[in-house]
């Protein structure tokens, strides 16, 4: 199709839809020979990435990476928020990290972000025909404007027609798309161009007259309803989708594997869990209570932004009790990243949280000590039988083993039932995870066996086809076409909050 353009994937609030539209915009175009790339300024989540320049971005970017056919890389979300707490931030710009930053100082200053922003995505626009983009949150957040970098203050600095997306299974989906138009600066409302309705329950008949409304309202068409579709799985950014993991296939065997993961409150790229939950029969649910633990075959604690802060809140639960008397009683528990760290004997971190150090739960023999430096890495090692496992590393804390055995390889540590790795991703190389969990069965005296045919970079790009198929049969192609070559559309009517007068 040649030289095209760009289009902004704004949102009435948080966890509308926007990811899984971008990602499926990204498949869509792809599917039709358009080399087309990911874009978000910025993305507050602790669900990252690791490209293979040692860049680190959001996750949910490099999904739609993958949904266009190409390699993630740091210019697709140049800046990414890491939250340690409700005030703070690791703040990394272009893959790397520039340090900590509470939120005033940062939403003061982060105009200054803007150019860095725009230089990303011209960088993409040169190498790509077209760049779906995706905003944050509300586009709406007026009380963010003055320095806004990832909605309508990027729309404007590039001059990105802008659709803006709305959840219609929360309710209130009309008001919200009026009222988030009509409380923008007429110079923002002119890049708005129309509406796409996600997760409608129902016949799309009944939705008509209040379409029809929508547009004699704003002077703007609805571009497509998608319909709600249970079990549509996307990495998310900063919300669990728990709903992806209840349906599991059945067992192969005549017993499910339960697998229990610890929520802490800080927790991070909890999608590497997303290959356990793909193998038939295996029930994965996240868990805050030490009772939660009792009938679970394998206990995970998963990777945290916040190690020393988070351990303390495992001990308040008395979850440190429970994994205790899981290790004592020969029981799986498994720590990754962050949740490795916390089962070993100390922990020494003057970086993170600063508190020194730290007696970890002592569950493994090893020690962590916190650099200044984060570690981000893309590292491979061959496993016996010559097949090679890989994965990616984030973390400022270093694990030495001190006994026990390596995980596998010369990574990690293992002793008896309690397994520890710093690697994410590690498990969606299918041959390790059905050994590991051949082994968890084994351990608990289960009936289970993971499926011989199970691949899960398959079950990853049959979520994406089915998100390319999603817009494709439910969004205006020609519409949407028109406003990615042509750009916004002039003469956009300017919605007055005194709709009464209209």
């Amino acid at each position: 199709m040649g030289v095209a353009g760009t289009l902004l994937i704004a949102g009435t609030a948080s966890d509308v839809g926007k990811t899984v539209v971008v990602a499926g915009l990204c498949r869509w175009l792809a599917r039709r020979g358009v080399s087309v790339a990911p874009f978000k300024a910025q993305n507050m989540s602790l669900n990252s990435f690791v490209t293979r320049d040692g860049e680190e971005i959001g996750r949910a970017q490099a999904a739609q990476a993958f949904a266009a056919g190409i390699e993630p890389e740091a210019a697709m979300n140049p800046i990414l928020l890491k939250p340690g707490s409700d005030t703070r931030s690791q703040v990394v710009v272009m893959g790397k990290p520039i340090g900590e930053r509470d939120a005033t100082t940062y939403w003061r200053d982060q105009a200054c972000l803007l150019d860095t922003v725009v230089s990303a995505y011209r960088d993409l626009r040169r190498r790509f025909d077209v760049v779906i983009c995706e905003g944050a949150g509300s586009l709406a957040e007026i009380n963010l404007r003055a320095t806004d970098i990832v909605n309508m203050g990027f729309a404007r600095a590039v001059d990105a027609p802008t659709v803006l997306v709305g959840d219609i299974d929360r309710g209130g989906v009309f008001a919200s798309f009026v009222g988030s138009a009509a409380v923008l600066a007429p110079e923002d409302q002119a890049l708005v161009q129309g509406f796409i309705v996600n997760r409608f329950r129902g016949d799309p008949a009944l939705l008509q007259p209040g379409l029809d409304m929508l547009r004699d309202l704003t002077g703007r068409s609805t571009l497509g309803v998608l319909p709600y579709v249970h079990g549509l799985a996307m990495d998310a950014e900063d919300a669990l989708d728990q709903m992806s993991y209840r349906d599991p296939a059945p067992p192969i065997g005549s017993h499910v594997l339960r697998v229990a993961v610890l929520r802490l409150p800080r927790m991070s790229n909890f999608t590497d869990l997303d290959a356990f939950a793909a193998e038939p029969g295996v029930v994965l649910r996240f868990v805050t209570l030490p009772e939660e633990l009792a009938d679970a075959d394998l206990a995970v604690v998963p990777g945290t932004r916040a190690t020393v802060e988070d351990l303390r809140w495992l001990r308040s639960r008395g979850l440190d009790s429970a994994l205790r008397r899981r290790a004592a009683d020969g029981q799986p528990v498994l720590g990754i990243c962050g949740g490795y760290q916390m089962l070993g004997t100390e922990i020494e971190d003057h970086v993170e949280s600063g508190v020194g150090m730290v007696a970890g739960l002592n569950l493994l023999p090893a020690r962590t000590h916190f650099g200044a430096d984060k570690i981000l890495d893309r590292p491979q090692r061959e496993l016996e039988g010559g097949s090679v496992v890989e994965g990616y590393e984030i973390h400022h804390g270093v694990v030495t083993r001190q006994g026990g055995e390596p995980f596998f390889a010369d990574e990690g540590c293992r002793v008896g039932s309690v397994a520890g790795t710093v690697w994410h991703g590690l498990f969606e190389h299918d041959g390790f995870r059905r050994r590991y969990l051949t082994g968890v069965a084994a351990q608990t005296g289960r009936d289970f066996l993971p499926a011989a045919d199970t691949c899960f970079a398959a079950v990853r790009e049959r979520r994406l086809e089915a998100l390319g198929d999603l817009v494709e049969k439910n969004l205006d192609f020609e519409e949407v076409w028109s406003l990615i070559e042509n750009g916004p559309r002039p003469g956009q009517p300017v919605l007055s909050l005194l709709l009464t007068n209209r």
